[in-house]
């Protein structure tokens, strides 16, 4: 079996394999460039996101783990054969992703962007800062990654809103709601924090009409996928003020180009799609690639974690 790794750790990946797998031979590529003609013989695929010319070549395989969550980079290739099995990582960025809405909420609610400017300036400038504690919270999709959040949210004393795709009971959620809830929930929460994946269901779930009906004090925060949002109306919200501010580590086009307004926004905070890195995402993310390894090995197919159902 021939194993090709396409990411930044691919040497630090495969000697952690080698030593499982020792029946693999395993191409540890950095970058794109150093693929090769690898690609034409490979089995099985690990990575997070690769362009469909290699996948055209890829004649020979079968299988392909996602280091992430998200699927749709891969999915979406044209040339994917529907008998490719695929796999991702889901279930394992609760602790990663729940700490980065809480960096975005506390950041926003003490203006520390504001801190951040003054010590380059040497200014000693005061202001009462803004609490979580008794703010009500808004999350969208209430999973992995929202139940950690959730619960962390109540351990500041928050009040939770949590949104479902079928309205549910969840621990640390105190006011559970379905799809229908969206407009109400925005327009009651402190903070708004879209988890949701991008699927066709979800695209610019979170509109211009949706937006409207958050509070000129609230906060919009977005973890999930860029276009879950309408990142126009968005950006008409903020420039007119009509909501105080927004934490976004996703976006309609990524990189962020040079030319959006939002680098420049003084409520704004950016930042490069990481919130589900981590210093030991690898240690969380190989165990399942391991076992899913293991199983494959072994025959089986679709019983592997996180088997992506693709259809007919």
């Amino acid at each position: 079996m021939n194993l090709l790794v396409l990411d930044f750790r691919s040497e630090t990946i495969k000697k952690r394999l080698q030593a499982g797998f020792p029946e693999l031979t395993i191409h540890a590529a950095d970058s794109e460039e150093e693929i090769g003609d690898f690609i034409e013989k490979t089995d099985i695929l690990l990575t997070i996101k690769i362009p469909d010319a290699f996948i055209k070549k890829a004649t020979k395989l079968k299988w392909i783990q996602s280091l992430i969550t998200g699927v749709d980079f891969i999915i979406n290739l044209p040339s994917l054969r529907k008998e490719v099995l695929v796999t991702s990582t889901r279930g394992i960025h609760g602790p990663q992703m729940s700490e980065m809405a809480f960096l975005f909420m506390l950041a926003l609610s003490r203006d520390f962007l504001r801190n951040l400017q003054n010590q380059k300036q040497k200014i000693w400038e005061r202001w009462p800062a803004r609490l979580l504690y008794k703010k009500k919270v808004g999350i969208l999709g209430v999973g992995v990654i929202g139940k950690e959040l959730a619960r962390k949210c109540k351990a500041f004393g928050m009040t939770v809103y949590g949104i479902t795709s079928t309205k549910r009971e969840i621990e640390s959620v105190d006011h559970a709601y379905g799809p229908d809830g969206l407009m109400e929930v925005m327009g009651e929460v402190d903070f708004f924090v879209n988890i949701v994946p991008s699927t066709p269901e979800t695209l610019k779930m979170v509109g211009a009409r949706e937006l409207s009906a958050m509070k000129p004090t609230a906060f919009f925060i977005n973890i999930g996928r860029g276009d879950t949002v309408d990142e126009e109306a968005l950006i008409e919200r903020l420039k007119a003020k009509k909501i105080a501010g927004a934490g976004l580590d996703a976006f309609s086009m990524e990189p962020l180009p040079e030319d959006s307004p939002l680098w420049d926004m003084e409520n704004v905070i950016v930042t490069p799609h990481n919130g589900g890195m981590s210093d030991i995402y690898l240690d969380q993310a190989l165990p399942i690639f391991e076992e899913n390894m293991r199983r494959f090995l072994q025959g089986e197919r679709r019983d592997l974690i996180n088997y992506i159902e693709r259809g007919a």
